[in-house]
């Protein structure tokens, strides 16, 4: 790929767009900005708050620790922790600063103001209004498509921010992503163009995962693997990834670069890399390479199937972490498109069922099935076209796996969140 295509600039822009800092679970967080933002627009206290939340909302924020909060969980403490403390210029780390006398603010705040909380019947699974109402005022702000994006402010019934259509919510275009194009693209890349973006999500998300591996968190997930067999290196692999995850959904008051809108698959798609290459003493430059690779591929496998959904995204961005580690090891695009396919054959059937401490042993079994993918390619195995939903070509199992988890999984979707919130019979 030439450095003056335009397809090298999406590719730079897609990575500087997509892994940004966010501190805490997305959902939680992006409810923690609707909610800052609606009041900092209101200009002054609020006494009722009405959330009205998409299932898949729902379903990732009621059981994850929101940090800053002194263990707060769900949709109220979220809100409340943006409305009390929040500072909305800061997007995604929006409760990154929280003083003391701010976090028993925020337990005050839920015991003494109403906050109701609805089901939002939308066809976007990421979306979430925010109504705050003063004695004088109310303000209600819409995100929907994306964690920070904001589809409208309204005033007092009156539109004061962006459009009223639901239209308006579409999500940075992907679709020019090719599995060629973008191996190709970390192979010419000026190291230069993303180096600045690489060096942050090395070191935010290997700090968490250390956090993870030393302090208890969650449900232990990356210390048990580390102490099961700490030699290995696959093993080590899976254990900081998991470990990451462990201490970002039980409340780790540390910021992660995030991949898709996801933290979990952000630490994914880069820790087991990292890990490896530092392992085997490999050069920065075949990391920031090979962490090209991964990152793209977990955003190319995530596009088609949306932010949110009832397929599970560590699934792609263990995949993807796997056709990072071929690279590191030498592989090439047959390679690497065998691991991607061999990978994604097994473990496609993960679903989602919210944000919570088992997404870490979620996160070592995606990289598990990932790195076994790269393993049957090294054996000369393969699965099949016609094997299941494996089709002739990359692209197009790709494209395969995206009409199964968007299209296909829809009342998957709706019955595990009808099971969350105690809904089903």
């Amino acid at each position: 790929m030439n450095q003056s295509d335009i397809n090298y600039q999406n590719y730079v822009n897609a990575l500087k767009n997509e892994l940004v800092p966010a501190m805490g679970c997305t959902e939680p967080i992006a409810i923690a900005y609707c909610a800052a933002t609606a009041v900092k627009n209101l200009g002054e206290n609020c006494d009722q708050v009405l959330i009205e939340a998409s299932g898949n909302i729902i379903k990732n924020v009621k059981s994850v620790t929101v940090p800053n909060t002194d263990g707060l969980k769900g949709i109220e403490a979220a809100a409340a922790a943006g409305i009390v403390a929040g500072d909305a210029d800061k997007k995604l780390e929006v409760i990154s600063q929280v003083s003391k006398e701010q976090k028993e603010n925020i337990h005050s705040f839920l015991k003494s103001v109403p906050i109701t909380v609805k089901p939002l019947d939308s066809v976007i699974p990421l979306d979430l209004i925010v109504t705050l109402h003063s004695e004088s005022h109310s303000v209600s702000v819409r995100i929907a498509g994306g964690h920070d994006h904001i589809l409208w402010i309204k005033k007092d019934g009156e539109l004061i921010f962006g459009g009223k259509t639901i239209s308006e919510s579409s999500t940075v275009d992907h679709s020019f992503m090719r599995v060629k194009d973008i191996i190709d693209f970390a192979n010419c890349a000026n190291l230069e163009d993303v180096k600045e973006t690489l060096d942050r999500q090395i070191s935010y998300n290997m700090a968490i995962a250390q956090k993870g591996i030393t302090e208890s968190y969650g449900a232990n997930i990356g210390k048990i693997l580390l102490e099961r067999n700490p030699d290995n290196l696959l093993n080590k692999a899976k254990a900081y990834a998991a470990a990451g995850s462990d201490a970002r959904m039980s409340g780790c008051e540390l910021p992660v670069i995030i991949n898709s809108g996801s933290g979990n698959q952000g630490m994914t798609a880069s820790i087991p890399v990292i890990v490896w290459a530092r392992e085997k003493n490999l050069s920065l430059e075949k990391l920031y390479r090979a962490l090209l690779i991964s990152n793209l591929i977990t955003m190319h496998l995530k596009y088609g199937i949306g932010k949110l959904s009832a397929y599970c995204g560590v699934v792609s961005a263990g995949v993807g972490a796997a056709c990072g580690i071929c690279y590191l090891e030498g592989g090439d695009l047959h390679a690497i498109s065998h691991t991607l396919v061999n990978g994604i054959a097994m473990i496609s059937g993960t679903v989602c069922d919210g944000a919570k401490p088992s997404c870490a042993a979620k996160i070592a079994s995606a990289l598990e099935a990932g790195y076994l993918g790269y393993e049957m390619y090294k054996n000369g195995q393969q699965f099949k076209d016609g094997e299941g939903i494996v089709t002739k070509g990359v692209e197009n199992t790709i494209r395969n796996i995206s009409l199964l988890a968007k299209e296909g999984m829809k009342e998957t979707d709706k019955e595990i969140i009808e099971i969350m919130t105690g809904n089903r019979c």
